[in-house]
């Protein structure tokens, strides 16, 4: 039998532990990061929250005897990735990242990549006026200070009542999201500029498409580089990878 840690936030770490949970010889744990109030709760075992660093999870590792390691977390959680990555080498387990395509410009895209979110707040002074900001509520703070835009804010859950916030409007919602809806807010709230995390995937996409097609500028944020590891695109990948690992204990089963 094998144990496996599934570390992801919401979306593909679930849908992994779906699937892996009807494989016989395999026991997943799903962690979740906890930064979503109500995540969708994956079959099988699951934890929430930190390990407490590097140190914290080759402790968790250890304790709980995992044979392997996945990490399905966000494209922008580069810190746990890179936890990940000290944590399995020192355990000395393998590690497999999930790491879907990151969305590319197509020609009647206009787009403008920054590095950051620091760079995208520099990219919206004196040139926005009415920005729909779709980061998630961990970072809005930083764009707290541009008193002279409105934005219409997106994120599954409020943000805590101690953050600063952007002058504009608060919308809670969780994708996947449809392409005529994005249209419509788009045009209901006059929006010129959207500031976007290059995510990849299908479930947020449409908002890039409804900008294509509005001609609405995109500042998007390009991701953080990822720790050095075996790598597959989409979960069915991360499936079979899982299926070779398990071969060799069938044979002697």
């Amino acid at each position: 039998m094998l144990r496996v840690l599934i570390l992801g936030g919401i979306g593909d770490a679930v849908e992994l532990a779906a699937k892996v949970a009807n494989i016989p010889g395999i026991e997943a744990i799903a962690s979740l990061a906890g930064r979503t109030r109500e995540p969708a709760t994956p079959i099988g075992n699951v934890r929430i929250g930190g390990f407490g660093g590097v140190a914290g999870l080759v402790s968790y590792l250890r304790e709980m005897q995992i044979d392997i390691l996945i990490d399905a977390t966000h494209p922008f959680a580069n810190q746990i990735s890179e936890n990940a990555a000290a944590a399995t080498q020192e355990v000395g387990i393998p590690r497999l990242m999930v790491i879907r395509p990151a969305w590319e410009k197509l020609e009647d895209d206009y787009w403008l990549e920054v590095e950051n979110n620091q760079a995208a707040v520099a990219a919206l002074s004196n040139q926005a006026k009415r920005v729909f900001l779709t980061i998630g509520r961990q970072e809005i703070a930083t764009f707290a200070h541009l008193q002279e835009i409105w934005f219409l804010m997106r994120m599954i859950d409020p943000p805590n009542t101690d953050v600063l916030v952007p002058p504009g409007l608060i919308l809670c919602d969780r994708g996947p999201f449809i392409l005529e809806n994005e249209q419509e807010i788009l045009l209901k709230y006059n929006i010129d500029t959207i500031v976007s995390k290059n995510s990849g995937g299908s479930a947020t996409y449409p908002k890039i498409i409804a900008a294509r097609k509005l001609g609405i500028k995109v500042v998007m944020v390009n991701r953080p580089p990822v720790p050095p590891g075996e790598q597959v695109p989409d979960v069915e990948g991360a499936v079979q990878w899982l299926l070779e690992k398990l071969k060799p204990t069938l044979r002697f089963v």
